[in-house]
């Protein structure tokens, strides 16, 4: 509205006073008259509320030009101001954005970030509906906002997107992206990747849409990589997609990245140097594909560097999506008959860091699942664990400046591995695995000035044999048909690198060392029809010297899956699953702790000074039942999953019970939520239910996967995945 309109309706124009008992009439001026305020008039006694409303409505007409000349110069720019701390979760409006209630909002359970308006998470509002918001308002902040990318992916096998990144004109210590997508229709979960140039930076993965479409938005705290945001980049996003008569969703996407201020106490790193098949100047991904591609380059490295981090990007892909549930190799061909072969080299795997064909370092990788994986009724709403946010994982390759620093070139080198056992309990790690692993690395670098040369000893390099037990136990029945199969998988290994390294800050004893252990339980009854699995990976890295990084990893999963092909060629799929991470990191990490939306609330920033590090524990669980007709080309489906997640700050005190700071539990049913309950430092920030009975019946399709594709054993052809490389 105008403010000459405001002027001369205040409360509404007369025919909106009309039939409302209101008896008033005013004449105002028009704006740029000297009539004199008096002319203003009642047919009735004006009250002194009246006079003090008036007087108000004065003042605010006269502010209102100043209030216009005192905008904003430039669009980019805008200043948040919450003055005061406060909850607002049940008080925020839901987006214009929103979308209805057809639309299936899909989202991963994470921790909340800071953003300029605040303590931001996704979050289910009063009405169940999921949303992006602040959930906490802090302090002002002034921010600038880029688009990155707008566009829809739907035949784009081969075909990134590719634009010019370029900085905003504000200050900035701290990014966060927001990443938007829709779809509907048919689809496979896709595989995505993000480069600036040759290096990757992000790793996510789409959801499976629906026929009236799904919905979700992902925030993540991008502020490691001030390197690339400092200067002119070129941005390369690939999701490679497939379109045709059955599969029809085209994935449409959003991303943008905001710029502001903060706190920050992190410094970051001064140089990132990519480990990757570097084809960013032709417009191309940059992603190793192994096995296969020589994962290897060649680097001069700086001469004053004084830390240095490796980081790894991994996940298996097709015939390794599942790793964590194949069997040894052995066994491959125990129910060739009814069942088909199965994947090999063992539940086992190691990403491997070599630099100048030494280990240096190993991942020993997560369990992703997507959400087409296992049964796709697991993943709707909630998606699985890290499926929209792959982690990468660091090892800190310090010890190696004394030697990296010398000015001639060196390799660096990703390998993945798995087992190979002679069939009596034995084995020994692979060079190669099934088909494929795609692998990216990074190497952070925080320099002295340029005249410093950093110096030190020969690494004392300590790196035992792993220690690999397997078992197997084959049964048959009466004819002597293979019917059942229990095998065991337990690895464990240890690491240690140091050496004294000499910088222009001084000499230090730099160590990096590594504990690992493994163990796999897996079992197939009913002629291979039934499978279990139950997997743990333990990890304690650590790195002291200089700089301390300490990180603690557990990650268990437990599934149980089971697939009956019927008369005529139906099949069904059922499965119950339970899986975990707990993780603690202390230290300097590369990454961001997640501690910094908790420095700006009243209730925990005293706290957080006092942290070590921040802990991350959370548990899904689930059932989920699978129809599938390939002769009338349909499927159905229904399911449930549950997750609690638990975020905190890590005592100082080992001995002390750490602090929570972010907790949620929540629940769905049939792609419904039925429950969600959310605390943010101790305070409840709402609780939503809704009956089960009302929820309606399961989801009904036109596509249908073969049962290897969606729990990666048994006869069919795996799924393809579209990632440019693979």
């Amino acid at each position: 509205m105008s403010a000459e309109k405001l002027l001369k309706e205040p409360y509404g124009s007369e025919k909106d006073l009309e039939g409302s008992g209101a008896n008033l009439h005013f004449d105002i001026p028009p704006l740029g008259t000297s009539e004199d305020p008096s002319h203003l008039r009642t047919n009735q006694k004006i009250s002194p509320s009246r006079k003090l409303q008036l007087i108000f409505f004065a003042l605010l007409c006269c502010c209102l030009p100043f209030l216009w000349l005192l905008r904003p110069c430039s669009p980019e720019d805008v200043t948040d101001s919450y003055p005061d701390y406060h909850l607002v979760k049940h008080s925020a409006p839901v987006p214009a954005a929103t979308p209805s209630s057809a639309v299936l909002e899909v989202f991963q359970v994470y921790q909340p970030v800071l953003t300029p308006k605040g303590v931001t998470d996704e979050t289910a509002i009063d009405n169940g509906v999921e949303e992006t918001t602040t959930i906490a308002s802090t302090s002002e902040a002034t921010s600038c906002k880029v688009l990155l990318m707008d566009h829809s992916f739907g035949y784009s096998y081969g075909m990134p997107f590719i634009g010019n990144y370029t900085p905003p004109s504000c200050k900035f210590n701290r990014v966060t992206m927001n990443f938007t997508v829709t779809s509907r229709g048919r689809q496979f979960d896709r595989l995505a990747l993000m480069y600036f140039g040759d290096s990757e930076v992000w790793r996510t993965s789409t959801a499976e849409p629906t026929t009236n479409g799904i919905r979700w938005e992902y925030i993540k705290d991008m502020t490691e990589y001030l390197y690339f945001w400092n200067s002119p980049q070129t941005l390369i996003f690939d999701l490679g997609n497939l379109i045709d008569d059955t599969y029809t969703g085209f994935f449409n996407t959003t991303l943008t990245a905001t710029f502001f201020t903060s706190q920050e106490t992190v410094s970051p790193a001064d140089l990132i140097i990519p480990i990757s098949a570097r084809h960013g100047s032709e417009d191309a991904v940059s992603v190793f594909t192994v096995p296969g591609d020589n994962a290897t380059n060649t680097i001069s490295f700086p001469q004053n560097a004084n830390r240095a981090v490796f980081t790894v990007s991994a996940c298996g892909q097709s015939a390794e999506e599942f790793w964590w549930g194949n069997v040894l190799s052995s066994d491959v061909s125990t129910f060739e008959p009814y069942d088909g072969t199965l994947y090999g080299y063992s539940p086992f795997r190691e990403v491997q860091v070599l630099i100048d064909g030494t280990l240096a370092g190993v991942q020993w990788p997560f369990p992703v699942i997507f959400t087409g994986g296992v049964v796709p009724g697991l993943w709707r709403p909630i998606v699985g664990l890290d499926a929209f946010d792959l982690r990468e994982h660091e090892i800190d390759i310090t010890p190696w400046l004394p030697i990296l620093c010398d000015g001639s070139e060196h390799t660096f080198e990703i390998r993945v591995a798995g087992i190979s056992d002679d069939g009596n309990g034995s084995g020994t790690l692979t060079e190669t695995v099934g088909s494929y692993w795609l692998v990216t690395g990074k190497i952070f670098v925080w320099l002295d000035p340029d005249t410093s040369v950093t110096t030190g000893s020969t690494p004392t390099i300590l790196l035992p044999a792993p220690v690999i037990s397997t078992s197997s136990v084959l049964t048959q029945n009466a004819t002597g048909a293979n019917e059942t199969l229990t095998y065991t998988t337990n690895v464990q290994r240890t690491l240690s690198i140091s050496s004294t390294v000499k910088t222009a800050n001084g000499s230090s004893l730099s160590t990096w060392t590594q504990s690992l252990s493994v163990t796999n339980w897996g079992q197939y009854t009913e002629f291979g029809a039934i499978q279990i699995n139950q997997h743990k990976t333990h990890g304690l890295d650590q790195s002291t010297g200089a700089t301390y990084y300490k990180t603690d990893y557990t990650y268990p999963v437990w599934v149980n899956t089971t697939y009956i092909v019927l008369p005529g060629g139906n099949f069904t799929l059922d499965a119950a699953i339970t899986r975990g991470m707990d993780l603690t990191v202390s230290g300097n990490s590369v990454f961001p702790s997640g501690l910094q939306p908790f420095a700006y609330l009243p209730a925990s920033a005293p706290l957080v000074s006092g942290f070590s590090g921040s802990t991350l524990s959370t548990t899904q669980n689930g059932t989920a039942h699978y129809f599938g007709s390939p002769s009338a080309g349909t499927s159905s489906g229904y399911g449930s999953t549950g997750q609690v997640f638990t975020f905190g700050g890590a005592d100082a005190n080992s001995d002390a019970v750490d602090t929570e700071l972010y907790y949620r539990d929540v629940q769905s049913v049939n792609s419904t939520i039925v429950r969600d309950v959310e605390r943010l430092v101790g305070v409840e920030l709402g609780s939503y239910s809704f009956p089960v009975e009302a929820v309606g019946s399961g989801v009904k399709s036109m596509g249908v996967v073969s049962a290897k594709a969606a729990i990666g054993r048994g006869k069919g052809s795996p799924k393809q995945s579209l990632v440019g490389g693979a």
